[in-house]
This record gives C-alpha cells, sequence and structure tokens, in this order.
C-alpha cells in the first residue's frame, strides 16, 4: 500500500481528502501543522506528500523545501487556496514542488495527481 502524508490544518479538507485517497487504496497519515507534518514525513518516509502551504509553525514551503534538500526523488503536491497568485507559484517551483492543486480543488485533479506520482514513486 502506497504511503502518502497528508499536511493540512483545515479540517473539511482533512476529511474530504481522507475519504477519496483510503477509497483508492493509500495508507495515509494527517499532521495539523508544520512541525507535526515534518515529524511525520521524518518517521514513515512516504512515497508522496501532500502539504498545504499556509500552516501553522512551518509552512508547507518550508517542508517542501526540507523534503527536496534530502530527499528529491518524494513528490511534493503543495495545496494552495493561494494557487492562483503568481509568486506563490514561483516559489513553489522553485523550491521543487511537483505540482501545485489550487483550492477549492475537484475529485479528478487530486486523483489524477495523485496516482501519476504514486506511479511513478520511488522504488
Amino acid at each position: 500500500m502506497k504511503k502518502i502524508v497528508l499536511i493540512e490544518d483545515e479540517s473539511l479538507t482533512v476529511k474530504i481528502l481522507e475519504f477519496l485517497l483510503k477509497k483508492e487504496g493509500y495508507d495515509i497519515s494527517v499532521a495539523k501543522d508544520g512541525n507535526q507534518g515534518m515529524e511525520l514525513y521524518k518517521a514513515t518516509r512516504p512515497e508522496l506528500v501532500i502539504t498545504d502551504i499556509m500552516l501553522p509553525f512551518k509552512s508547507g514551503l518550508e517542508i517542501t523545501a526540507y523534503i527536496k534538500e534530502h530527499d528529491p526523488n518524494t513528490p511534493v503536491i503543495i495545496l494552495s487556496a493561494l494557487g492562483s497568485e503568481k509568486q506563490t507559484l514561483e516559489s513553489s517551483k522553485r523550491i521543487g514542488a511537483d505540482a501545485i492543486i489550487a483550492k477549492p480543488f475537484s475529485k479528478s485533479e487530486v486523483l489524477d495527481k495523485v496516482h501519476f506520482f504514486t506511479q511513478n514513486a520511488r522504488a
């Protein structure tokens, strides 16, 4: 079973993504803030990380930068309500985010990206 770490502080978004991804057979671990997310990533070494940008304690950009520095083969999808802001998109790409999904998102967009990255994940 492919492991995904979801780092998101918005309860409704967590419930939606957890339901959607568990239904597809993924093993989901959830962190509600940046510090928990970083610890969960280190403890589980998942095939994929999905993180919000705006989080308590550490931002999704900080988490992505850390992951890409220490394990560049782990794909990271960033969720953002700020998705249309050019600066956010540029920052995400510059630090190595593999994909950005704007909130609100569609089920098909999430599943397409998750399936792509988990099928092409490191061995």
